[in-house]
């Protein structure tokens, strides 16, 4: 399975790209769209987009992930994210590939194991996870790998049986009975 994680800015916007059996991941390109941040919101919106476009038409993924905006404390910072969010989900969308979200704090707890992780922990983890030489650079571009782990850890067999455990049904086969077993079983 191919993954193309997002992580949205509007003056430097992370992607990254992976390939993965679910157990092992591996590199396949990232790096970070870098606007001139003197230019206007529309043009470094529209260099965002046509970038983005060319990236994932380019690397063919099967799930593009894309980190959800957060709460900001400054508005104007928030709704510029905003737009370069959206760019970012209107280049997915145009390339008809499911798209899926996640906030920052579960995309740190999947890789990091702890919703406050800084920027070095993240890349150090993606690093680790990968099995790179030296942390992916610029942090844009591990906080984009990020999001595509996150994707792959939250969408594979661990995380199905922790929301079956989570949903009152046992963790394993063996101790299931024989109703939770036909009800499985059944269409």
């Amino acid at each position: 399975m191919r993954v193309f994680g997002i992580d949205p800015g509007s003056v430097r916007t992370g992607y990254g790209c992976i390939d993965t059996d679910a157990r092992r991941h591996h590199l396949v390109a990232c790096g970070a769209i870098t606007c001139p941040p003197r230019a206007s919101l529309a043009d470094r919106l529209e260099e965002i987009h046509t970038r983005l476009r060319g990236l994932i038409s380019s690397s063919r993924p099967d799930c593009i992930a894309i980190e959800n905006l957060f709460h900001a404390r400054n508005v104007k910072s928030a709704l510029v994210l905003g737009h370069a969010r959206g760019v970012s989900v209107l280049a997915a969308v145009q390339a008809g590939v499911p798209i899926v979200e996640y906030t920052p704090a579960a995309i740190k707890s999947a890789i990091v194991g702890y919703g406050r992780a800084d920027k070095r922990q993240m890349q150090q983890m993606v690093k680790l996870l990968l099995g790179l030489d030296a942390p992916p650079s610029p942090h844009d571009a591990a906080d984009a790998l990020a999001v595509a782990i996150c994707h792959v850890q939250a969408s594979g067999p661990l995380a199905r049986l922790a929301r079956g455990a989570q949903a009152g049904l046992p963790r394993t086969w063996r101790n299931m009975t024989p109703e939770q077993l036909a009800r499985r079983q059944a269409p």
